[in-house]
């Protein structure tokens, strides 16, 4: 048995009409074999359904968020104040934006709920399969008019393309790659996992305190995420940089390293690269010049992107000081890139 649940939005929202819910599926099998009898998935709606002349909800969008985020991440300034605005890429006026916190993250079912290093353990795909429940068995919609992620949420896009290819009349990846993580990018998440399972204080997932190695090593993320110009714009000395440093480590801290461990861990059974001819739907995909998770200069996304029967690649240069790869919490930089793709998108018959 499913359940959905919907409420108003806080009052001090900057989209007053938005709403929240969570949607619970009853005895989830995860591929690994693993059943959790509830599984929670955490949703913001915001905008209003429209229906076509067969009355199916013709103007919905997801949205889906990164590793680290959660869906209010759609809600900060750079992302909310350039896309949901009236005239803007992804008017609320317009469109009806779903937008799910993915399993491990926020409002869903994650290891700090209480089961910890017990909790099962997902995938990708595992996210994939439970927001399209949530779609169709929660919210009852058959079909979208676009998919759109960053980071993490842009390689869930480039799953959901393969898995559903009738599910969407386009798809949007911003920030990531239709290759498995690999070289660099998985050499530097497996410090990040190490530096949790390695530890002695980790104790299995039950410790009391973060790990210290954790601690020590989680401004790494920082550090790959971030550009070197806007790096050295707030820490522009040796003392700066040595503060900004305590200040990530001390971030550490607030975090539930289980819960981290878990969303690194999760894109072990990442791997759209096999399968890019079964996209249908127009497909683009934005990355940015500087960023390390995505290096552009191994020509990956060049060199798959003709695989695909409606593919687009465009790959954007921001002016210093960059984000690196977190140039995807900018909607003035990518969104009228992607506006420019979802107005020349055709309407499913």
């Amino acid at each position: 048995m499913m359940i959905s649940m919907l409420s108003p939005a806080d009052a001090a929202s900057p989209f007053p009409g938005t709403q929240e819910g969570r949607f619970v599926i009853r005895d989830f099998q995860f591929r690994s074999g693993e059943v959790l009898p509830e599984l929670t998935i955490g949703y913001t709606l915001l905008g209003t359904p429209q229906r076509d002349a067969a009355g199916r909800i013709s103007n919905a969008v997801l949205l889906l968020h990164g590793t680290t985020g959660t869906a209010q991440n759609w809600f900060l300034p750079g992302l909310s104040g350039n896309l949901f605005g009236p005239g803007q890429p992804l008017d609320r006026q317009r469109y009806f934006l779903i937008i799910p916190d993915g399993i491990g993250l926020g409002r869903s079912s994650k290891p700090s709920d209480g089961l910890k290093g017990h909790f099962p353990r997902y995938g990708y795909q595992d996210m994939v399969t439970a927001n399209m429940r949530l779609l169709q068995e929660g919210l009852h919609i058959d079909h979208l008019r676009a998919i759109i992620g960053t980071s993490m949420g842009g390689m869930h896009t480039w799953l959901f393309a393969e898995r559903f290819p009738e599910f969407m009349d386009g798809a949007i990846a911003i920030a990531s790659l239709p290759a498995p993580v690999s070289g660099r990018n998985m050499m530097w998440r497996q410090v990040l996992i190490e530096s949790i399972r390695g530890s002695a204080d980790w104790k299995g997932g039950d410790y009391t305190m973060p790990p210290e190695s954790f601690v020590h090593v989680w401004p790494l993320f920082g550090l790959m995420t971030d550009g070197a110009s806007h790096l050295q714009v707030i820490a522009p000395t040796r003392a700066q940089a040595i503060a900004h440093y305590n200040t990530l480590s001390g971030n550490a801290r607030l975090l539930d390293a289980n819960d981290i461990l878990y969303r690194f861990e999760a894109s072990a059974d990442y791997d759209p690269q096999a399968d890019l001819e079964k996209i249908k739907a127009p497909f683009l995909a934005i990355n940015f010049q500087d960023d390390l998770l995505n290096p552009v200069e191994l020509g990956l996304l060049q060199q798959e992107m003709p695989r695909l029967r409606q593919g687009r690649a465009v790959i954007l240069a921001p002016q210093p000081p960059s984000l690196g790869h977190q140039n995807l919490g900018q909607g003035a930089l990518w969104g009228p890139v992607a506006a420019d793709f979802l107005e020349k998108l055709p309407v499913r018959p």
